[in-house]
């Protein structure tokens, strides 16, 4: 029986345990938090990221190590790699890390992203703002997610707040894209290179935060081939081994490059059940070198998330081809608690359903542009 470590003790890990535990997988997380959600359903090692004696002693217990979340330092990742096999490797996640070394990366392999500068002073975040114009994001290279590190201008007055946000950190100014919508496509590929992708998805954000997901994406087609191929690209220049998720704008009909998750991602927890195949069994497969699971959509999916507290589960619950996962944390604002996924065999019978729960839920801000899009097809 084979036995996965993983860098972080989240609902990701959680996920993931739960994943495996059908094909005989034996998990270990390692996180700094003692009620990291994972616990619940995994052993958990309480150790610092560089508590070396605590790490190599965890990495005698697994086989192979992996990732919760993608902040974990990167010198961490290569020391584990001297004593255990990590994937996906340490060079992926650490340039996954850093965003001016992920967006130059984009444009090596052809896919296109807003402009960006180097800002490593208020001197160049002038010359950057003079050069890229406003409106303009401000982000931090290093530890940003969920809309953390990052400050939008929308006009030169705002280059000392902006400046002050990221406290002189390394960052980059990126052109604000106007973009149509925003969608992801999550990729697996595996040691002997076999690789997949899940259908094309569109999701929606509120405060920096996924709040709904759609899957499949409406009017896909004419996307879905190009991201392929750009994730296809990615994977195999950096040797990929296991799942990513590859956010990308839509922009007068062209994709381009926002941002990548060297891991399991938010807007693939539709495929637990929209999918034969999840993302997370998908991601234990290929780490163990098992052959890759089904990729393809069984139905027409929506994955709402739910920030800070969750709602009444039994408004989910009632409704037929309803899930609802609850990721067993201790509430607090803009916290991941959990997510409910409502699947359909059309889009109608999933825009009914979803009208449903969020007249019962009270979230009709929430499903709103959901149900605008499921209208349309």
């Amino acid at each position: 029986m084979s036995t996965i470590g993983i860098l972080g003790g989240g609902q990701l890990a959680r996920m993931l345990a739960l994943a495996g535990a059908p094909l005989g997988v034996r998990f270990l997380a390692v996180d700094s938090v003692a009620d990291a959600c994972a616990g619940q359903v995994a052993p958990l090692l309480v150790a610092d990221w560089r508590d070396f004696a605590a790490l190599e002693k965890f990495a005698a217990r697994i086989d192979v190590a992996t990732f919760d979340f993608e902040n974990v330092p990167a010198e961490t990742a290569q020391w584990l790699a001297e004593h255990t096999r990590v994937s996906p490797n340490p060079r992926a996640l650490a340039l996954a890390q850093d965003r001016l070394a992920e967006k130059s990366m984009f444009r090596d392999l052809g896919l296109p992203t807003a402009e960006f500068a180097t800002v490593d002073s208020r001197a160049d975040l002038e010359r950057a703002l003079s050069t890229i114009g406003c409106p303009a994001v401000l982000k931090t290279r290093r530890l940003g997610y969920d809309g953390k590190g990052q400050f939008r201008l929308r006009d030169a007055a705002d280059l000392d707040a902006a400046w002050q946000a990221v406290a002189g950190a390394p960052s980059i100014l990126e052109a604000w894209v106007p973009f149509d919508r925003e969608v992801s496509v999550i990729a697996v590929r595996g040691g002997d290179g076999t690789f997949s992708t899940y259908p094309l998805v569109q999701n929606w954000h509120a405060n920096g935060i996924l709040a709904a997901t759609l899957a499949p994406a409406p009017d896909a087609a004419a996307l879905a081939d190009a991201a392929d191929s750009h994730a296809r690209a990615i994977a195999e220049h950096l040797d990929y081994v296991g799942v990513f998720a590859l956010e990308l704008f839509v922009r007068d009909g062209r994709l381009l490059g926002n941002e990548m998750a060297p891991r399991v991602h938010n807007s693939g927890h539709w495929t637990i059940e929209g999918t034969a195949c999840s993302q997370f069994e998908n991601h234990v497969r290929a780490v163990l070198g098992l052959p890759l699971g089904n990729t393809a959509a069984l139905a027409s999916s929506v994955m709402l998330n739910f920030i800070g507290e969750l709602p009444d589960a039994r408004a989910v619950l009632a409704e037929p081809r309803a899930h609802w996962h609850d990721y067993g944390k201790t509430p607090r604002p803009g916290r991941k608690v959990g997510h409910a996924t409502l699947c359909a065999d059309s889009p109608a019978e999933l825009r009914e359903r979803l009208m449903h729960v969020a007249r019962s839920l009270g979230r009709n801000e929430q499903a709103a542009p959901v149900l605008a899009a499921l209208a349309k097809m």
